[in-house]
C-alpha cells in the first residue's frame, strides 16, 4: 500500500513539474512574439531594412492595404527598400493586441490595433517557430473604416475598385 501511495504521489509531482514547465514555455512564447512583434513596429521606424526583414520567414507573404498588395518576400523587400533609404520606413506602435498560440505551440496567430500615419490599422498574422525562432510567415495591414463614414468611404474607393473588380473577374 505504501508503494502505491509513493508511487501516486511521485506521479502527482510529475504532473506537475511538467504543468509548471508547460506553462512558463507559453508565458515565454507569448513574451517573445510581442517583443517580435515591438521590434517590427522599431525597426521599420528606424529604418533598420536588415533586422527589419530578418523577423520574416524566408517563405512569407505581406498583404498590404491596397487589394493589389500580396507580395513575398523578396517582393515585399522591393517595395519597401526605398521607404527604408529615406531613413524612415513607417511608424507604427501597437494599442491592443492579442496572441493565440496553437495546441502544440510551433504556431502563432496575432491581431493587433495599431496607431499610424494612417490613423488606426489593424495588424494580423501568422508566425511559426522555425529552428527555435519566431519568424512571420504571414502579416496583413489592414485600414479600418468606422461604420458611421463607411457609405462615405466605399462612394470614394468605388471607382477605382470597380476597375479592379472588373479586371478579376476576366482572370
Amino acid at each position: 500500500m505504501k508503494k502505491l501511495t509513493l508511487f501516486g504521489v511521485l506521479i502527482l509531482m510529475l504532473h506537475s513539474t511538467i504543468m509548471i514547465s508547460a506553462q512558463k514555455q507559453r508565458t515565454d512564447d507569448h513574451k517573445n512574439v510581442s517583443k517580435l512583434l515591438d521590434n517590427l513596429n522599431i525597426f521599420a521606424a528606424s529604418a533598420d531594412f536588415k533586422n527589419y526583414f530578418d523577423l520574416y520567414a524566408e517563405e512569407s507573404t505581406f498583404i498590404g492595404t491596397d487589394a493589389t498588395e500580396i507580395w513575398n518576400k523578396k517582393e515585399f523587400m522591393a517595395y519597401a527598400k526605398p521607404h527604408f533609404d529615406k531613413g524612415k520606413a513607417w511608424n507604427f506602435t501597437s494599442l491592443k493586441r492579442n496572441i493565440t498560440f496553437s495546441k502544440d505551440g510551433q504556431y502563432a496567430w496575432f491581431d493587433e490595433i495599431l496607431d499610424t500615419q494612417m490613423k488606426i490599422c489593424r495588424g494580423s498574422g501568422v508566425l511559426e517557430k522555425i529552428a527555435g525562432k519566431w519568424k512571420i510567415k504571414q502579416y496583413v495591414l489592414s485600414m479600418t473604416v468606422p461604420n458611421d463614414v463607411s457609405n462615405e468611404v466605399i462612394k470614394i474607393k468605388a471607382p477605382v475598385e470597380d476597375l479592379l473588380i472588373q479586371q478579376l473577374k476576366k482572370k
